[in-house]
């Protein structure tokens, strides 16, 4: 599998499965697509989740009415308790060339991450589908151990900026780049503020 960004804005994509899972999946895709849920019955994590629900027996669905609730879909994920459920969803996919993650049951041709998200970043993880567990701990403990990250990508697209403006030698320049991001005293400082850390930068590397 290729690790890629894709925009899913205006794009549409379908749940099968109610339960938390499904829920669980439904939220990594609404901020961007367009989501609609099948299931016959919606777990209370869905809450105010912005996704259409759609009250649908999955178990007695036929392989007519199954093809139809996938028009217009980009991508489909299949979050039933049925490995069997899930399956059919996938082969139905499959016919349509629609991309299709399976949350139990043969493995599709996408898998959904743990992401870890910033205003400046996203960071995904995977193990392949092998250890959920695994992708969730490498998220936390990114999230634990770069707090300011997205300050520091801030502070390196201003310091770049003035950079280009005051120093031609591209080595030097991307030298000073590299120390900034490895002094842990500037990681420090970002919790005090942009002022505060280009004060201290500019004391070290801007003489």
């Amino acid at each position: 599998m290729i690790p890629l960004l894709v925009d899913f804005s205006q794009k549409k994509v379908a749940i099968f499965g109610g339960g938390d899972v499904g829920a669980r999946k439904a939220a990594f895709f609404a901020p961007e697509a367009d989501v609609v849920v099948y299931s016959r019955s919606f777990s209370p994590a869905f809450g105010d989740l912005p996704v259409e629900k759609v009250a649908v027996d999955l178990d007695a669905i036929p392989d007519e009415k199954l093809s139809s609730l996938l028009e217009g879909v980009f991508c489909a994920v299949a979050a039933t308790s049925s490995a069997k459920i899930n399956n059919r969803i996938g082969a139905a996919c499959r016919e349509r060339g629609i991309l299709f993650d399976n949350a139990g049951g043969e493995q599709g041709d996408i898998l959904i991450p743990s992401v870890v998200r910033g205003e400046n970043f996203l960071i995904a993880v995977s193990t392949g589908g092998a250890s959920p567990a695994v992708s969730r701990f490498i998220r936390e403990h990114l999230e634990a151990s770069l707090p300011h990250l997205d300050r520091m990508i801030a502070l390196q697209e201003r310091l770049r900026a003035y950079l280009r403006e005051c120093e031609p030698d591209v080595s030097a320049r991307r030298e000073i780049l590299q120390n900034v991001l490895a002094d842990r005293d500037v990681w420090a400082a970002l919790g005090k503020g942009e002022t505060f850390t280009w004060s201290l930068i500019a004391g070290r590397y801007l003489k």
